[in-house]
This record gives C-alpha cells, sequence and structure tokens, in this order.
C-alpha cells in the first residue's frame, strides 16, 4: 500500500509520529518494524473492506474511526475520527485534523489508509459508519474541494474542547461541524451554524468525569489541552462535555444519518 500522501493547508512533514489527535502527545520516536507491519495490515484490510463495501452498494465515504489511546477508564473506545473517500482513481483517502506534537494548533491533512493508522495505535481496530447516500453524494463533493473541507478548519486547538465552543477546535468536532456543512451548505457557513444545526439533530457529546487536580495538571504539562473553554459550572463539577467518536458514531446510527458502526479488528 502507497504512503503518498498530501495535505490541505501544509506539506505533512515525513515526522509524523509528531502529529496526534485522540492520543497523548509524547517523544517523537520511529516506529518499529512491528508497528509498521501491524499499523499496514489494518489498513490494507480495511481498503479490501471498503472497496468490497463500494462494489457492492456504491459506497463512496464513510466515518472512519481508530482507537489512538486508551479511553476506558471514560467509557470510550475510540478516540479518532476521519472522513474517508474514495476518488476517482479508485483509491481511498482520508480528511481528518491532527495536532502537531507540542503546540496548540490542529491542521487538517489528506491521507491514505496506511498513514492514517500509522500511530502508534492503543489497539488495532479500526471502525467506520456508511452514511445515507444523500449524506455521502454531499460529503463526497466536499472532501475532494479544498476550499469546502476546510471552511470549518478553526486551527486553536485542545483535545477537549467544549463541544458548543468556538475558542477551540478538536478533531471530532471538524468531523461533525464538516457534516453539518456539507448537508447545509446554503445556510451553513460558520461553526456556530453548524453547532446549531448539530443541536437541532439531537446530537449528545461524551460528559468526561475529569477532577480539578487532574485538569491543572494536564493543562501544566500538555499545550493541546485547555479547560477555559467550557461552562464555568460545568467545569468546577469536573463536567467536560466533549465531542468523542463513540459518541458520533452513536449518534449518526441514532438518526439514521448513517448505518451501525462496522468494527474491523487485528487478525
Amino acid at each position: 500500500m502507497s504512503i503518498h500522501q498530501h495535505t490541505i493547508l501544509v506539506t505533512l512533514l515525513l515526522a509524523l509520529p509528531q502529529a496526534y489527535a485522540g492520543h497523548p502527545c509524547k517523544p517523537a520516536q520511529p516506529p518499529t518494524t512491528q508497528t509498521i507491519t501491524r499499523s499496514m495490515a489494518l489498513a490494507q484490510r480495511t481498503a479490501q473492506a471498503l472497496e468490497a463495501e463500494h462494489t457492492r452498494t456504491g459506497t463512496q465515504v464513510v466515518l472512519l474511526g481508530r482507537a489512538g489511546q486508551d479511553l476506558t477508564a471514560y467509557g470510550l473506545r475510540y478516540s479518532h475520527l476521519g472522513w474517508a473517500y474514495r476518488n476517482p482513481a479508485g483509491t481511498w483517502r482520508v480528511v481528518h485534523k491532527l495536532n502537531r506534537c507540542g503546540t496548540a494548533v490542529g491542521t487538517l491533512y489528506r491521507q491514505g489508509l496506511g498513514e492514517f493508522f500509522l500511530d502508534d495505535l492503543w489497539r488495532y481496530e479500526a471502525v467506520w459508519a456508511i452514511p445515507t447516500p444523500a449524506v455521502q453524494q454531499a460529503l463526497h463533493a466536499l472532501l475532494q474541494d479544498n476550499g469546502r473541507a476546510t471552511l470549518m478548519q478553526h486551527q486553536p486547538y485542545s483535545l477537549v474542547s467544549y463541544v458548543w465552543g468556538q475558542r477551540y477546535q478538536q478533531s471530532n468536532q471538524w468531523a461533525i461541524e464538516t457534516l453539518a456543512a456539507a448537508i447545509e451548505p446554503r445556510s451553513i457557513h460558520t461553526r456556530d451554524q453548524a453547532q446549531a444545526w448539530l443541536q437541532f439533530k439531537g446530537y449528545t457529546p461524551s460528559t468526561l468525569q475529569i477532577g480539578a487536580w487532574r485538569r491543572m495538571g494536564a493543562r501544566a504539562a500538555s499545550a493541546h489541552i485547555a479547560f477555559d473553554d467550557h461552562p464555568s459550572r460545568q467545569r468546577l463539577a469536573g463536567r467536560i462535555d466533549t465531542v468523542t467518536a463513540d459518541s458520533v458514531l452513536a449518534w449518526l446510527q441514532r438518526t439514521q444519518l448513517a448505518q451501525a458502526p462496522v468494527v474491523l479488528a487485528e487478525q
């Protein structure tokens, strides 16, 4: 599988492990042979499964997720989402947002499946949800248009950004705000408009229980984690409402915007 890569906003440097999403920011280390082998095997099996689905049903866009870190303490299984689409050449690409390690900045990337899974995964497992044909059509056009794909992009980044805030934006937040802009291109041009649509459609974020000491430690040690955008009352109570992969997958199925998630585990 090719690992040739393109980006939307900037050229993705070869030091790919320095960009994270749904993943703790750690010092850059070269991937091991075993890590590369397992990641590429997962990417290849995912590509084969998506291509089989395309042949069977015409699927051309899925919401693709991975497990970049252990979130079981919060009752979550997956950490990061991106929109995967089939381009005219018949190759599956992923548009998603990553945080540059050691910074509070998020950037959009257009990558192959190999790059998407080459991220020191906590669990070698893929998950995806297939949107309705109408939603796929709207997303397929948007994802291949750099201007439209970046419409909802907001550079200031926090891993736990407030679901209904605009001060920061994390990766899964960008994904669903972009979904809103794709479905309602005539009326949604800003993040607050996208969030209003998501509220109207009944999206419910995950509420993470994070105490004061843990918040203070995380904020002091990590440039990409901030809590000051959360409402004071909720923050002081340790209730952090943020967009998670699990909540998005559940919401898409509940609203019938997509089918039930499909899981592909390591063999």
